[in-house]
This record gives C-alpha cells, structure tokens and sequence, in this order.
C-alpha cells in the first residue's frame, strides 16, 4: 500500500504540471487587461486621469509582474515560485502576499468543506440504508422524491432561498451575512462560538443538500445490489436478525459505490465554495477566487485553482485508499 501512495503521489505532479498549464493559458486568453483596470481602475496603484501618465504606469506595471513577456517566460517564472510556494503578492495590494492571503481564507473554506461531507455522509448513509431495507414502501418513495429534489435544485438559488426564509426578510432566526457579527471582537469563549455556529448553519446547510442527496442513492443502490447476493440469503437462512444482516454483512460491501462518490463530493464542495461564499460574504478561498476573477488578478486565481486542484487529486488518491479498507479484497499492489 505504501509503495502504491507513493507511485500516486508522483504522478500528482506531471497531473498538476498539466492542470497548471491549461488554466495559465485559459487565464491568459482571457478577455479583459490586468494593467488597465489595476491602473485606471481605482485600486492602490491607480493613476491620474492623464493620458501620458495612465500610459507609463500600464508599462511599468506589466514590466513589474512580467505581463510583456513570452507565456512561457511567463509560466516558467509562476513555476518557479510554485516551488517555493511563493504566489507573489496581489496586484491590487502590492502589500499583501497571495500565499498569506490564501492560507488565511483556506482556514475558513476547509473547514467548512470537512463539516459539510460529514453532514453528507453522517445523514446520508443511515437514509440510503434506511431506503434500501424498506423498498417500495411510502417511506422509500418519499425519501426517493425529496432527495432528487433536493438534488436538483441550484445551489445559488437554494442559498438565496434560505436568506429569503431565514433571514431578517423572513423569519429573522439566522444571520446571513459573514461568519461573525461586527461586535464580536468583544465576545469571548462560549458566546463567540454560539455566534460562529449560528452565521454557519445556512452557508453550510447550503453546501450540504445536494452531496447528501446523491449520496444517499448511491447508499441506496448499492445497498439493493448486495442484498440481492446469496452469502445474504444465507445469512438470512442461518437465522441472523435483519438488523445484523444489514449492519454485519450487507453494509460493508454497500459502501464501495459511496468511497468512489468521496472522489467527486470533495472537489464539487471546494467548487461551490466559491458560490456560497460569495452569497454568505464568507471571506473563504471561494469568495477570494471570485474576487481574483473580476479584478483580473492573476497570482490569486493561479493560486486558488492549483490548490483546488491538489485537494481534488488528493480527495482521489483517499477514494482509492479507502477501497481496501472497505473491501480487503482490492489490493492496489
């Protein structure tokens, strides 16, 4: 298993040599000139209104990030400073390092991301099982309509729906806005994390719903499959309780569907991230990659887009792993 981890993480590397690459060139072709709306633009290093002037601090700025050069001078310079894990500093806050930025805002987007898969699973799992035991039934048919409509409904628009019912506009029960309110400077141990808790809920209920509904039909099918298997009909025969047949024999052989989905839940969630960021005003990773979009601002998205690209081969190599924890069988030798 060591030996397969390893192989694994030396093909990250070609893998997100590629990744890199393609979103450098997409950036590049992108419309829309980093210089002038960084210049002429109202950020910290905007310029009068003098044509003469406004033309020389374009030059000098693209000079200072190397935006005149080659792409692949240009490339080869980012890969460098990949290296180190050195992103350079914003270009509309020449002051701030993108890598302390980042790692600020992963601080808030992670965690977010871990809790919103545990929700997922920790509901999920026990609906799926639920669901598959209890085939045709009304339950079943309940739980079946409102997972897919759960599923299909967008996720901006589920964010903003709860903002709508949840918030001052509605039932006025939650905040909506932020992961604090403006005084919570002063609130100290039990009251800052019941503040936390509370601004938490709708970003993370949002993140949630839709992971929770795929998983639990994925839970469900593979929970139909394996008790279609003759070693279930034995045990059935031998006399075991239904609750031990289910929980002892059938569930770990259930869960290989639910392990591959674990691959694509974790770079979905890092995606919609930067959706329910954006509509929390949550200051995450998603919100700042938003914020590197619109003002062209290319260390922070070549920044954000390798990280969520390393988290999603990761979110990979783990699927993998946990296949031979859940089936001893696969060995990846």
């Amino acid at each position: 298993m060591l030996s397969y981890i390893l192989r694994r993480l030396l093909w990250m590397v070609p893998t997100l040599f590629g990744i890199t690459v393609l979103l450098f060139c997409v950036l590049r072709l992108a419309p829309g000139d980093p210089a002038l709306l960084q210049v002429g633009g109202g950020g910290e290093q905007a310029q009068p209104a003098d044509g003469a002037d406004i033309e020389a601090a374009i030059t000098k700025f693209r000079r200072k990030y190397r935006l005149d050069e080659p792409l692949h001078v240009q490339y080869g310079a980012w890969l460098a400073s990949l290296a180190t894990l050195d992103f350079g500093q914003e270009f509309s806050r020449p002051s701030v390092a993108v890598r302390d930025e980042l790692w600020e805002r992963l601080q808030v987007t992670v965690p977010l991301s871990v809790v919103a898969v545990l929700l997922s699973y920790i509901i999920a799992l026990p609906l799926g099982i639920w669901s598959a035991v209890r085939r045709g039934s009304t339950g079943d048919r309940l739980a079946t309509l409102l997972v897919f409509l759960l599923y299909s409904l967008p996720t901006f628009w589920a964010g903003l729906m709860l903002i709508l019912l949840f918030g001052k506009t509605g039932l006025g029960w939650l905040p909506i806005l932020g992961l604090h309110d403006k005084d919570a400077a002063q609130l100290s141990g039990w009251a800052w994390w019941s503040d936390l808790g509370l601004h938490c809920i709708l970003p993370v209920a949002t993140l949630t719903y839709g992971g929770l509904a795929y998983l639990s039909r994925q839970m469900r099918v593979g929970m139909l499959e394996t008790v279609r298997q003759d070693y279930i009909r034995t045990a059935r025969a031998k006399g075991l309780p239904e609750r031990a047949v289910v929980l002892r024999h059938a569930l770990r052989n259930s869960l290989i569907p639910v392990v591959t989905v674990f691959a694509s839940i974790l770079p979905v969630l890092i995606g919609g991230s930067v959706l329910v960021e954006t509509i929390f005003n949550i200051p995450g990773m998603g919100l700042y990659a938003f914020e590197g979009v619109l003002k062209r601002d290319y260390n922070v998205v070549m920044a954000t887009t390798s990280v969520s690209a390393v988290l999603t081969l990761l979110g990979f190599l783990i699927s993998d792993i946990l296949y031979a924890v859940v089936d001893p069988r696969i060995s990846h030798e």
